[in-house]
């Protein structure tokens, strides 16, 4: 008979988990952050139709918790070429920001993915579609081409160092699962 649970235990660690985390981090790293001016946030909250007195996100309308990248920064484990400015980011709620990761705003907005503004049902659903429309037409986001600017060879050598803490990872999973497999025996 199987036993009534009363507390859910957490599993066991896995170091090769954070292997999202540590690309994101290789990336993030060198992904220049250019701060809007006064006068661009305000402008980018009009074409949004959101107030400055209360920043709401711009996929749902929900409180914002942050500013989310609408065009993705990592895709395929590689950078895009976009980067952080406010041609490139709407206020979003956590929900919506998790929600969307790396898919591209409008198709997600629309979609069925858990948590997207159609499936929680959003009522103005294609207004807010059309007012991220008319943000995007606002102003053309920079995208830059890091290996080009850096050279083949600094761009090999950071993306060899992201490698190498990825084999890191896996041959430290695989020391975890000893360590955690001798501990057990003596238990």
């Amino acid at each position: 008979m199987k036993r009534k649970r009363y507390c859910q235990m957490p599993a066991p660690m896995n170091v090769t988990g954070r292997s999202s985390s540590i690309t994101n981090a290789f990336i993030n790293a060198i992904i220049p952050v250019v701060e809007p001016n006064e006068a661009e946030e305000l402008e980018a909250l009009k074409i949004l139709q959101i107030s400055p007195a209360d920043i709401r996100c711009a996929y749902c309308g929900d409180k914002s918790t942050e500013w989310d990248h609408l065009r993705a920064i990592i895709n395929n484990q590689e950078p895009t070429g976009y980067i952080t400015e406010i041609a490139n980011l709407v206020p979003s709620c956590s929900k919506c920001n998790q929600s969307k990761g790396k898919t591209q705003w409008r198709t997600w907005m629309e979609g069925s993915a858990r948590l997207s503004p159609r499936t929680r049902g959003i009522p103005d659903l294609q207004e807010r579609v059309s007012r991220l429309q008319n943000y995007e037409a606002w102003r053309q986001p920079q995208k830059i081409d890091f290996a080009a600017i850096v050279g083949p060879e600094m761009w090999q050598r950071h993306r060899q160092n992201w490698r190498d803490v990825l084999e890191l990872l896996k041959t430290s999973q695989e020391l975890a699962k000893e360590i955690r497999a001798i501990v057990a025996k003596t238990g």
